[in-house]
């Protein structure tokens, strides 16, 4: 399992930007996925993006040309970086990872392929 810890929430006004970073410990096989999840209250845990260990991107609509994952291999880190952020952005944000996926299988946005969770952290965007 994979030890996840999220951190770089806050609180911002509309239009500013945010970068979460989420510090892993643990193995990752050549064949891993994370990605980064959140969930406001009263709504549903929703994928927000993912990585795939050959550096591939997936992006939910409603992020999509806003945010950008990243992740420092050297650092054991990935990173939200989130651009024009709206009120309806603001939510625990939760990072995820899986550290092998099987053949036949790819790197999405299924909360169910991911085993291991952050504690998350909270990023409150107001207008």
């Amino acid at each position: 399992q994979v030890h996840l810890l999220e951190s770089g929430g806050g609180s911002v006004q509309a239009g500013g930007s945010l970068r979460l970073s989420c510090a892993f410990s643990g193995f990752l096989y050549s064949r891993n996925c994370m990605g980064w999840f959140r969930q406001a209250p009263g709504k549903e845990r929703e994928g927000v993006g993912a990585r795939g260990s050959d550096g591939s991107t997936i992006y939910a609509d409603s992020v999509k040309g806003r945010f950008t994952i990243s992740k420092d291999n050297a650092k054991n880190t990935l990173y939200l970086r989130m651009n024009s952020l709206k009120p309806e952005d603001s939510a625990m944000y939760y990072c995820a990872a899986v550290p092998f996926i099987r053949y036949g299988d790819t790197c999405n946005l299924y909360e169910g392929l991911f085993d291991s969770w952050g504690q998350g952290t909270q990023v409150t965007v107001s207008s």
